[in-house]
């Protein structure tokens, strides 16, 4: 058998099915191992020690105690992975029995039905996101409930090709035009980035989330076309009152430390109390920034934009003047000066319709 179809009848990526046989010669035969579960499925150790506890003679309620589960995952485990709730269960094979229902070999929804696969089809075509093509289809077709599909469904029937129901190529007209799904890691498997570690948010000092005070800030880059230009933005999280950062020499981590650093010099000392950050590369040298920061520079958890809500709220609005995919490089300091005093001199429903300027200078007034 050639190992795209092993891969295939396996459930497996092919990428994995050549590291499998690499890893045994190509020699020995291959058994597929113990998939990572979410703990919600019970595991091969859970139902061999059903097994075994029923041989004991335990009732499914005291089974369930003792696995901490409940007694309805148990009566439902005996009744579908075995032939009967027979004490003498085999817990190998009724673990073979969920994996290989889990696998739910059917026919795709958008496979089976060719009136709705033109419907999306036509749509993909459009240049619509899948998301949108799910909303859709609810509003156009309310008493159809079987084309009510969800956005992933659109997506596996677009990665798996011909098997899913959806040719390849229309993969194009989605919004990253990626031929194949990219793998992500998990924010709590990122490695950390700094030599000299940061200091988590959850240290910030907790009169920051009050936002009473001036001086509290939030950082980010925005970037260019091809990420080889960028601005820091600077916003404090009280006033909402905006600094822009000039970098011409680019934004790795010495130029970035430079700049912030020129710019926080000027400011008295109440306004440069704390500042948060992502764990982007360009912090690297955050130990220089926090020197200019009276109360230390912190970090949001990775993959939390939400953590610094008001900075990435202040980007939103900067991409009216600076749109993506274009080269940052050619605006200068001043026009940059020029964006701040709009920004800041616009009043703001969330300040009661006052203006980030007003309320920043009130604060630092003696």
């Amino acid at each position: 058998m050639g190992a795209v179809e092993a891969c295939r009848q396996l459930g497996i990526g092919r990428k994995t099915g050549y590291r499998w046989r690499a890893e045994n010669g190509g020699l020995r035969p291959l058994t597929l191992p113990e998939r990572a579960h979410s703990g919600r499925c019970l595991s091969l150790l859970e139902r061999q020690r059903i097994a075994a506890l029923r041989r004991d003679g335990l009732t499914v309620r005291a089974i369930a105690t003792l696995l901490n589960r409940s007694p309805s995952t148990i009566s439902r485990e005996l009744r579908r992975n075995t032939a009967s709730c027979d004490p003498a269960c085999d817990g190998e094979l009724a673990h073979s029995r969920a994996r290989e229902r889990a696998r739910r070999p059917r026919r795709g929804r958008l496979l089976a039905n060719a009136e709705l696969r033109a419907r999306v089809q036509a749509k993909l075509k459009l240049a619509w996101s899948p998301e949108q093509i799910a909303a859709w289809l609810r509003t156009e077709f309310p008493d159809r409930r079987a084309w009510h599909v969800c956005h992933e469904t659109i997506c596996q029937a677009l990665y798996r090709g011909g098997r899913g129901g959806l040719a390849r190529e229309l993969t194009k007209r989605l919004r990253t035009g990626r031929p194949l799904r990219k793998r992500r890691r998990r924010p709590g498997q990122r490695q950390p980035r700094f030599a000299n570690p940061g200091t988590p948010i959850d240290r910030r000092p907790a009169i920051v989330a009050e936002r009473t005070r001036i001086g509290d800030g939030e950082g980010d880059l925005i970037l260019g076309r091809g990420n080889r230009s960028a601005i820091a933005t600077l916003v404090c999280r009280t006033s909402r009152y905006l600094q822009l950062v000039h970098l011409p020499h680019g934004h790795a981590a010495g130029a970035v430390s430079d700049a912030l650093a020129a710019c926080f010099g000027p400011l008295p000392a109440a306004a440069r109390l704390t500042l948060t950050w992502d764990q982007g590369t360009e912090m690297a040298q955050h130990h220089r920034i926090a020197e200019h920061r009276t109360e230390g520079v912190f970090f949001a958890h990775p993959g939390s934009p939400w953590l610094r809500g008001t900075n990435e709220n202040t980007n939103g609005l900067l991409r009216q003047y600076f749109p993506k995919g274009t080269d940052l490089s050619v605006h200068t300091a001043e026009d940059l000066r020029q964006v701040e005093h709009r920004l800041n001199h616009r009043p703001r429903k969330r300040l009661g319709w006052r203006t980030p300027a007003d309320i920043f200078t009130a604060a630092l007034a003696p």
